[in-house]
């Protein structure tokens, strides 16, 4: 059974160009996740275009199983993007489904 993660962020900033700015390294730094966490089989992130009441950026990524979402949430290099994105966010929001 493989998971899909799907997590949705609110960024805090109000400033456009601040929060450009912040959703541009939040992408950045997921997608540098790539090939150093091997639980990855698939990445997709990106921020809204729409605007509005919408939350700013989303991430889709595919697992084998919710070990391999757990080992990836525990991989130092994760860590260490996830401490950046707490930094910058005001919430979020989390899915974890089977397909």
């Amino acid at each position: 059974m493989r998971i899909r993660h799907v997590v949705s962020w609110r960024l805090a900033a109000t400033d456009p160009a601040e929060k450009a700015e912040h959703a541009a390294r939040i992408i950045a730094g997921l997608e540098s996740l790539v090939g150093v966490v091997d639980e990855i089989r698939s990445l997709t992130v990106g921020a809204d275009v729409a605007g509005g009441d919408n939350w700013d950026v989303v991430l889709i990524a595919d697992f084998d199983d919710m070990e391999a979402v757990a080992r990836y949430q525990a991989h130092p290099e994760h860590q260490k993007v996830g401490a950046y994105i707490r930094s910058v966010v005001a919430a979020r929001m989390a899915v974890d489904l089977a397909f």
